[in-house]
């Protein structure tokens, strides 16, 4: 019951898309966010294997229809046995009607009820999990309260910029796994 997984965020991937799914046998690809329809249109010619996401809090609406891609923005899906779901966007740190931002308040409502996921993938890290200082870039505590809780195997994110020597990778039994550009990544089970 193993994936390798494409995951790409915040920045245009490194290399084709196509071409590391087919070299590198990818089972499904996975976006996080704050991307633009011209920096993975490239995803429209691969309708072979399965494409999640979540939107960022700088993502233009309507690409992911556009691409194929299921916005898994409190959803889930399964996919070869494993359990996905998600959360788009980040913490609330300015007015703007179109960006996806939530309070914390509203995260932690909005997330509730989640249920249990094998992965679960967001935009935004988790409260005091490679997060900062600065209001653009704080964690939702409503992510951070679904991993003391639920305890998903594998936790997506991007958004904000960790250092080598900042970077959280696990948290109690969550593997936490940071994306900026892309990244392929064996889901182990």
């Amino acid at each position: 019951m193993d994936l390798k997984v494409l995951v790409i965020a915040d920045r245009p991937p490194k290399s084709s898309i196509k071409d590391q799914v087919l070299d590198e046998n990818i089972d499904l690809v996975i976006t996080l966010g704050d991307l633009e329809y011209t920096q993975i249109a490239e995803l429209e010619l691969i309708t072979n294997i399965p494409k999640i996401g979540v939107y960022g809090n700088h993502c233009t609406p309507g690409y992911m229809e556009q691409l194929g891609i299921a916005d898994m923005h409190l959803n889930t899906i399964e996919v070869g046995g494993i359990t996905f779901g998600g959360f788009d966007g980040s913490h609330k740190y300015k007015n703007d009607q179109f960006a996806k931002m939530y309070t914390q308040e509203e995260a932690v409502e909005l997330m509730k009820d989640f249920p249990y996921v094998d992965v679960f993938i967001a935009h935004s890290p988790p409260a005091g999990i490679n997060d900062e200082d600065d209001p653009a870039h704080t964690g939702l505590i409503a992510l951070r309260n679904y991993l003391d809780q639920k305890q998903p195997k594998y936790f997506f994110h991007g958004h904000t910029y960790p250092t080598k020597d900042s970077l959280v990778q696990k948290y109690n039994n969550t593997n936490i796994v940071y994306v900026t550009a892309d990244k392929i990544v064996e889901l182990v089970f």
